[in-house]
């Protein structure tokens, strides 16, 4: 049984790692990608605004 208690810590922190990887995957593109890059565009012109004001 040492075995057992030896393998469920890699095995339930890989599973987690998995899920985890999947949730980032699915959460790319569609409508969020789409006010992330509103966002990011919208700094970018703040950050170039304010460069060529100084």
């Amino acid at each position: 049984m040492d075995y057992v208690s030896a393998l469920v810590p890699p095995f339930v922190m890989a599973v987690l790692f998995i899920l985890l990887v999947r949730t980032i995957v699915k959460s790319q593109g569609g409508a969020n990608k789409a006010k992330e890059d509103a966002a990011i565009d919208a700094v970018l012109a703040r950050a170039d605004a304010a460069r060529q004001q100084s």
